[in-house]
């Protein structure tokens, strides 16, 4: 008997070799780690506070750039000033939207129903 190509006696055939591959002592099914040994966990508080603490320091390093330009120190150029000022910006704005973002989230979950 023919079924789409394939007679019944090699769909036999092929169960066969599946059954005895299956029993061979020799191949173990391969183990499977739940939670690789040497990763630390990742703290929230600790990622969060590394990160205001990113954008405190570019801001820092702006407003001590924009010092030391005022008081005519020729190590520091107006472009350098400028650069180091919109970065400390952009990194505020960003730290703003992830705030947004995590106020709108609790929001969310106080006015859910339970």
């Amino acid at each position: 008997m023919r079924t789409g190509g394939i007679d019944s006696s090699q769909i036999q055939s092929m169960i066969a070799q599946l059954k005895a591959h299956a029993t061979r002592p020799s191949l173990t099914p391969p183990v499977i780690q739940t939670e690789p040994a040497a990763t630390p966990k990742a703290d929230f508080g600790d990622a969060l506070k590394k990160s205001l603490d990113a954008v405190n320091a570019s801001q820092m390093e702006a407003d001590g750039m924009g010092k030391k330009f005022a008081m005519g120190d020729d190590s520091v150029s107006l472009s350098d000033v400028m650069i180091a000022q919109q970065k400390a910006s952009i990194n505020f704005q960003a730290t703003l939207q992830v705030r947004n973002k995590l106020v709108s989230a609790y929001h969310d979950i106080m006015n859910m129903q339970v």
